[in-house]
């Protein structure tokens, strides 16, 4: 990577020669202006007011315009002799918890490499403390005419730096929250909850641009003379007339989206099951009706045995008396 900054890094006594790289790259898509009935290009040229004649780059200079338009030149060195002690030096200043930082504050990402065999070991001692202390040093440094705040850390075994914004370069919030009140309801803060936890975490490295590569596909169509992808037509959207419905359709569509819904699925059995449970416990109980029935008509059965016994024990004397009146009949004869 090409270095955009030579210095050192001021740590106390110690001083660390260190090279600025950018730690980001844009992966933006650029376009050229043209014009549209011809296409040919569209380029701004510099011209000089007093002059009116185009100029050369290595004729431009600096200028401060004062409040009364008059223009007051300021070469580089000027800039380059101001007694500024972090012109070329990163002097850190002090070290904080990370947490003191406001991300609001937070600008470009740089790395700092070890410019030289020399700076290996400050470099190295710099870079462990700072892993040891949990903590992120301070630093004020001067980059394209100005000075500048800075945020020194550990990634990986390399030091980085962010730039910082000034504090009185963050705005107030004045203006900005909502003006009328509003109420939010437990039930309203559970289902966010429930969908804050749905949503769950990410991997940020598995996120990617898809605006760039819709916009790729686009190119890749117009200049091979095919028909330009068109984007789906939107559904939705509107006024949220039901918070709640809202919420809770959202956590629908998260576990969807997440492949939950057959877990889902799984938990709307589980009431079925115990349905299934009642329903199959059911029949015992008719069981035991049949029992019981069974029992009724074995004792009916029995009860009808039993009186059918009686008859039958009735008629059987009256057959006994029979066959004594016979056999006097015989004797007599």
């Amino acid at each position: 990577m090409r270095s955009i900054w030579n210095g050192a890094i001021s740590f106390g006594l110690v001083s660390i020669p260190i090279k600025l790289v950018n730690a980001t790259e844009s992966h933006a898509i650029s376009f050229r202006q043209v014009h549209v009935e011809d296409g040919g290009r569209i380029r701004y040229r510099k011209f000089c007011e007093l002059e009116d004649r185009e100029v050369e780059s290595a004729e431009i200079g600096k200028a401060y315009e004062a409040a009364d338009g008059a223009m007051i030149p300021i070469t580089d060195e000027d800039l380059g002799s101001l007694p500024l002690p972090t012109a070329k030096t990163i002097e850190i200043v002090a070290f904080v918890p990370a947490d003191r930082i406001d991300p609001l504050q937070m600008d470009a990402a740089y790395y700092l490499s070890a410019n030289g065999v020399p700076a290996a070991k400050p470099y190295t001692l710099l870079r462990e403390a700072l892993k040891r202390s949990q903590k992120v040093a301070i630093a004020k440094f001067a980059l394209r005419g100005r000075e500048r705040l800075g945020m020194l850390r550990v990634v990986d075994d390399v030091i980085a730096m962010h730039g910082l914004l000034w504090p009185d370069e963050i705005r107030a919030t004045d203006g900005v929250a909502p003006d009328t009140s509003v109420t939010v309801r437990d039930q309203e803060l559970d289902l966010a909850d429930a969908l804050m936890a749905t949503l769950g975490e990410v991997d940020l490295a598995d996120l990617h641009d898809d605006y760039r590569e819709a916009v790729e596909e686009l190119i890749a169509a117009k200049a091979s003379g095919e028909e330009a992808p068109h984007a789906p037509a939107p559904t939705g959207g509107g006024k949220v007339l039901d918070l709640m419905a809202a919420l809770e359709k959202s956590v629908r569509e998260a576990k969807e989206s997440r492949g939950e819904q057959e877990k889902a699925a799984e938990g709307e059995v589980q009431p079925l099951r115990g349905r299934r449970t009642a329903s199959k416990a059911a029949p015992k109980a008719d069981a035991g009706k049949k029992s019981t029935s069974t029992a009724k008509k074995t004792t009916a059965k029995k009860t009808t045995t039993a009186n059918k016994s009686t008859s039958t024990a009735k008629k059987t004397p009256a057959k006994k008396t029979t066959a004594k009146k016979t056999t006097t009949r015989k004797r007599s004869a």
